[in-house]
């Protein structure tokens, strides 16, 4: 097994993403560093979701929770947050406290040292001489890797998890987002052979890249892509799928794809990304809206999801709706990502033990 000890930057950038995934483990084959939803196949995703059960039912008492609070009471971490974050950054928070880690946090790098000429970089190794969890969301693409290639070469290696990089990824959402889409499906079916929607700013929204890479691990899943043309899907994500074997089909009509959901993947215009003054706001997004009308059309068993936040694409009063589970998907969150902390520092065997014997 390769170690991402053993390449140079260049060379590690250099590999083929599978490869990747098996630098970034541990010999146990779970995730070191988080950095990329591709790191999880279906076994990783099933023991993720099954410990984040086991610790939401551990939670309830309050002799679970003195449990889990000594877990990790002799930890620290570092939630360095440069780019707007309310939900993941509270999220990854509460995480931390479940497990009884003591935290640190940067959201605005004016006022670190970067704000002197420091690069991110070396803040970031600095943050690594304090803390033994560093969890990062940038605007940068590619700096949540290229940082746990770098901090994997010290003496003191310390695990990065990316709380959303650049346009790229955002794994940790799409861990949640899979965890929500098993909770509601898991005692009809499942999630294979599902048909889920994804609708509204395809191009930019790093969410749908990470999800719709971590659903290629339920056969026969069905990814219809439905946006205005200026906002389709990119073409690796739809070549990545058919390499897979599973059906991709791009659409700018959303009311056709309705009534054959599953699931229904809302997301927001990301105009924090526009290169001119205005771009998003030129966009046709009047068809790409869910209301009551439009709740009508879908399946009674269907769910509707949505990343938060929220402007217009979704009416207030669906929020009634039992098929609304973005709220879910929120809570969820923060037990997956409680999960995936406590899988770093290998703690689920430990969890596993209490949940059996006390629960």
């Amino acid at each position: 097994m390769k170690r991402i000890t053993d390449y140079t930057w260049e060379e590690y950038n250099a590999l083929p993403v599978a490869d990747k995934a098996e630098c970034l483990a541990r010999p146990d084959g779970m995730p070191f560093h988080t950095i990329f939803a591709q790191q999880f196949d279906r076994a990783r995703l099933d023991r993720l979701c099954d410990a984040a059960t086991k610790i939401r039912s551990i939670a309830k008492s309050r002799a679970g929770m003195e449990f889990l609070q000594r877990l990790l009471f002799h930890k620290r971490a570092m939630i360095y947050f440069t780019q707007p974050s309310s939900r993941t950054f509270l999220s990854f928070l509460s995480a931390c406290q479940i497990l009884g880690l003591r935290t640190g946090e940067v959201r605005d790098a004016s006022v670190s040292s970067e704000f002197k000429g420091e690069s991110r970089e070396d803040s970031i190794r600095t943050f690594s001489s304090y803390f033994d969890l560093i969890v990062m969301r940038t605007q940068e693409k590619g700096l949540a890797e290229r940082m746990a290639w770098s901090l994997s070469q010290s003496s003191r290696p310390v695990p990065i998890l990316n709380a959303g990089s650049g346009k790229d990824q955002h794994p940790t959402q799409a861990l949640l987002d899979v965890y929500t889409l098993q909770r509601s499906f898991e005692r009809r079916g499942g999630i294979d052979g599902r048909t889920v929607v994804y609708v509204g700013d395809l191009a930019r929204g790093r969410t749908v890249r990470s999800l719709s890479n971590l659903l290629t691990n339920w056969p026969g899943v069905r990814h219809v892509f439905v946006a205005p043309p200026p906002l389709r899907i990119g073409d690796d994500i739809l070549a990545m799928l058919r390499d897979r074997g599973q059906e991709a089909i791009v659409s700018d009509d959303m009311a056709r794809w309705l009534p054959e959901a599953d699931a229904v993947y809302m997301t927001r215009i990301q105009d924090e990304w526009d290169e001119s003054k205005g771009e998003s706001a030129r966009i046709d997004t009047s068809r790409f809206k869910i209301g009551l009308r439009e709740m009508a059309a879908m399946k009674p068993g269907a769910i509707l999801m949505h990343p938060l936040p929220r402007r217009d694409e979704i009416a207030p009063e669906v929020d009634a709706d039992p098929r609304a589970m973005y709220w879910r998907q929120v809570r969820n969150g923060m037990w997956i990502r409680t999960a995936l902390i406590a899988s770093t520092f290998d703690c689920l065997s430990r969890i596993d033990h209490y949940f059996r014997d006390n629960l």
